[in-house]
Formats: C-alpha cells, sequence, structure tokens
C-alpha cells in the first residue's frame, strides 16, 4: 500500500487507555496498514496510583514515568503538545506543542483518551492557594514544600508561624486523598526525628471528605479499617466537611473551623477533560457519550475511551451504569479499542467491553494496607503485599519494575533523606498552574481555526 494512502490514526493521550491502544495497535498493524500518531506533552507514560508515593519520597519521580520509546516494536509518530479542540465534521484535532504553536492534524480514526483533570469548585482562594496530585510535577512540588515547611518552622522563633507551618490539610476522602494524606504524613512523622527544635505534637494532618464515609466503594468494614489506622497514626478525619474559602495562611471549613496551614492539598475527585466540550458532542455527566463498543455514535471513525467516556458498563447488568474511571478499565478499554479500530479497518465486526471490576487496593504506606482483590477483604501485611504487587505487575517496562522494587527495597531499610530539590522554586505553583485548563478552544474557535487553515490552503 502507497505510504500516502495509508489510514492515519490519531490518539490522544498518553494515560493508560492512550498508551495500552497504541501498543496494541503497534502489535498488530503492520507498518504498511495504517499510520499512526500519538498525541501527548510527555513522551512517558504516568503510574498515576504512586503519585503518593513519590510525594512521600518513597519513590523516585523517573521511576513511574514510563517512556514511551522503549517498546521494541515503536514506530509512532509523538507530537509534543496537548489537543485543545476536534473537529469531528472535519476531521481535524487542533494541537497546541509545547513550543505553544497551533497545529492542525488530520485524521481518518481518532481515539480520544485525554484522561481527566482535577475537580474544582466556585471556593474563594482554592486554585490560587491549593496543591493538587494529578501530575509528576505536582507530587515532585509537593514533597519539596512539606519539607520546606518543616525546615522554616524550625527556623521560625514565631509560635504562631510555626503552628501554622506544620498543619497539613488534605481535602478528598477518596483513594488519591487517603494515600497522600497517610505516605505525606509518615515521611513527617519520620522527618521530625532529624528536628530537634520541633515538638513532634505539633505536627497535625486533617483529611476531610463531604461524604459521610471514607473511600465507601471498600465497604464498611474495610472503610471503618482504614480510618481506624488512619486515626490511629493522628490523622484527624472530619467528613460531611469541606472547605469554605482557603487564604495564604489559613483554611476556612465548612463547620466552621479556620486551620492555620501553609499546605492545602486538594484531591476532591476528577472530571473529564476540557477537550470534551470542543466536540459539541452529547455527554453523561461531564464524560462522553459512547456506546458499547466505544464508539461516538454518528461519527465514523471516532472512539472514546478512559476517564473522558461514559463507557456503558455491561458487566453490572444495570442499565445506565457506566464504568468507573479507575485504571484497570481504563488499560483493557486501551486494548479493547484497539482491536476494534483494527476490525474496523478490516472490515470486521466490532465487539462490546466487557469487563468485571478485579478489586480495590489502597496502600496507606509502610506496613498499612487495605484490600478487596476479588471481593476478599485485607488488612495489614497481606493486603500491603496484593496492593504492591498489584502495582508492581501493572508497571508497563521491565526498567520501571526494576526501579520501583529497588526504591521500595531502600526505602525500607535506610528511609529518607528529607531533602528538597529545589526545582519551581520561588515560582507558582498551585492548581491552575500544572493543568493548563485555560489552553482550551470553544466549539466556535475550533470550526473557525479549521477553516481558516483551509482557505489559506486553496
Amino acid at each position: 500500500m502507497d505510504t500516502v494512502t495509508r489510514p492515519r490514526i490519531l490518539v490522544v493521550g498518553a494515560g493508560f487507555a492512550g498508551v495500552e491502544c497504541v501498543r496494541r495497535l503497534e502489535r498488530r498493524l503492520s507498518p504498511n496498514e495504517a499510520e499512526i500518531t500519538l498525541v501527548t506533552p510527555f513522551s512517558y507514560q504516568l503510574y498515576l496510583p504512586l503519585l503518593p508515593h513519590v510525594a512521600a519520597g518513597v519513590l523516585t519521580p523517573q521511576s513511574i514515568a514510563l517512556s514511551l520509546r522503549r517498546s521494541s516494536k515503536y514506530r509512532t509518530r509523538i507530537i509534543p503538545g496537548g489537543a485543545i479542540g476536534v473537529d469531528l465534521k472535519a476531521k481535524v484535532c487542533v494541537v497546541r506543542t509545547i513550543t505553544d504553536r497551533i497545529v492542525n492534524e488530520p485524521y481518518d480514526y481518532i481515539v480520544l483518551a485525554p484522561g481527566s483533570i482535577t475537580r474544582t469548585f466556585d471556593i474563594p482562594g482554592l486554585t490560587d492557594h491549593a496543591f493538587g496530585m494529578k501530575t509528576l510535577a505536582e507530587a515532585a512540588y509537593v514533597r519539596d514544600h512539606v519539607i520546606s515547611q518543616l525546615d522554616l518552622a524550625d527556623a521560625s522563633q514565631d509560635p504562631a508561624e510555626r503552628a501554622s507551618r506544620l498543619q497539613f490539610v488534605v481535602v478528598g476522602g477518596g483513594y488519591a486523598g487517603t494515600e497522600t494524606a497517610a505516605c505525606l504524613q509518615r515521611l513527617t512523622h519520620a522527618a521530625v526525628k532529624r528536628y530537634t527544635r520541633l515538638d513532634p505534637a505539633l505536627i497535625k494532618w486533617h483529611l476531610i471528605d463531604i461524604a459521610p464515609k471514607l473511600m465507601p466503594e471498600l465497604g464498611e468494614k474495610l472503610g471503618r479499617d482504614a480510618q481506624e489506622i488512619l486515626t490511629r497514626r493522628g490523622i484527624e478525619i472530619s467528613l460531611g466537611v469541606s472547605i469554605a474559602k482557603a487564604a495564604p495562611e489559613e483554611v476556612t471549613f465548612t463547620d466552621g473551623r479556620v486551620v492555620p496551614t501553609r499546605t492545602l492539598i486538594w484531591t476532591a475527585g476528577v472530571v473529564a477533560s476540557p477537550l470534551i466540550a470542543t466536540l459539541g458532542a452529547e455527554t453523561v455527566k461531564g464524560r462522553l457519550a459512547v456506546t458499547a463498543e466505544m464508539c461516538l455514535p454518528d461519527h465514523d471513525g471516532v472512539f472514546a475511551l478512559g476517564d473522558s467516556a461514559a463507557v456503558p458498563d455491561l458487566a453490572k447488568g444495570q442499565e445506565g451504569a457506566v464504568c468507573p474511571p479507575t485504571a484497570q478499565h481504563a488499560m483493557r478499554q486501551g486494548r479493547h479499542v484497539a482491536e476494534n479500530l483494527i476490525a474496523t479497518l478490516r472490515n470486521q465486526p466490532m465487539r462490546p467491553y466487557v469487563h468485571k471490576d478485579l478489586g480495590l487496593v489502597v496502600d496507606l504506606g509502610g506496613t498499612d494496607a487495605v484490600s478487596k482483590p476479588l471481593g476478599v477483604e485485607l488488612t495489614g501485611l497481606p493486603a500491603q503485599a496484593v496492593a504492591r504487587g498489584y502495582h508492581w505487575s501493572a508497571l508497563r517496562t521491565g526498567v520501571a519494575k526494576a526501579r520501583v522494587a529497588a526504591n521500595w527495597a531502600l526505602n525500607a531499610v535506610a528511609g529518607d533523606d528529607f531533602v528538597r530539590t529545589g526545582f519551581q522554586a520561588r515560582k507558582p505553583a498551585k492548581l491552575k498552574d500544572f493543568e493548563y485548563t485555560d489552553a482550551y478552544l470553544t466549539p466556535e474557535q475550533v470550526r473557525e481555526r479549521v477553516a481558516e487553515a483551509d482557505r489559506a490552503t486553496t
């Protein structure tokens, strides 16, 4: 087949869904069957569930950044940037490169896997003063920030300043928030032994969530066990509570309490990427409405999956049920979409996506964990073995597995050095600075840009 006539497959996003799709396409398609292009700001896949371990210094950032170029069958063209709009009618994706150049990328088939962003609310001061835990840069920055609070508190002569620097607030009682609070609390608990001028009793961690239960997906018993573990460590848990407003040196809870703090970590859920809003297509709670085959209705050659797509959950057998935005669904959906796309290219029938949840794992650091593999409830060391075993096996490359295993072993034996890297020192690094949510176009702007480009070429 002539190179010019090869179908152009464009994959948007290098998360679990996008990378699994690309890998399957590379393995199953011969080079002359299709041209594969991937749009992503970074040429790595981030293993998101282990971000709290990076923030706590248990793992190095490189350990969970899995290079896309290590595959022996790698032949995908990578556009370093982010998709900021899609014109479904013209079959053009608008991309902003990492140098802020805007380009139009035409396609024949598109796989939309842009993932999600941190969900925020209209809370005064939230985006100006809160940290997130969604990117590798945020995890590394939060670690630096937490250690710097210990350094500054140790040097301060002002009791009020010390108190505010040694209180930490995490909002979000889901997996991300619970694991972040648990891992960082262990970091400060170990670190304070090296700060002889600091009273360990001054260090206080608050975990709050508007929901009535911690991680309700775990069930009554495991959720209660997790809460007891964190409470025993000294983490103050407040449920049915959220943030009323945030300021540089204090946070006000919705129950009226004012907590002096310089550290507010926001992990209260995610929403679909703003890219979905540029399509002008039907959505379900912000996620793109797709068929069980993960196709966009009435648009040939458009597939969507992962956190940004409301994929019907046929395994539940309930009308209207959609797959949760979890890594295990995203990985399996990626492979399934690749097979359906290949079937389309070869004029074969597509298959609906069906996958039963394998269970849940929550790593609370050290020997503490709660897990529910295949419905079996575990706590303590058995749960920790399952949690880390699952994460280790899910890492895509042998190099990543070796790095993570070595980091875990070294941290268990030698502990942490509590070193600040100094990256991004003295520069703004809050929620609004990491996820670039203001970079996307409106549907009208996308169509206008594509039409303008067409006029320029005729």
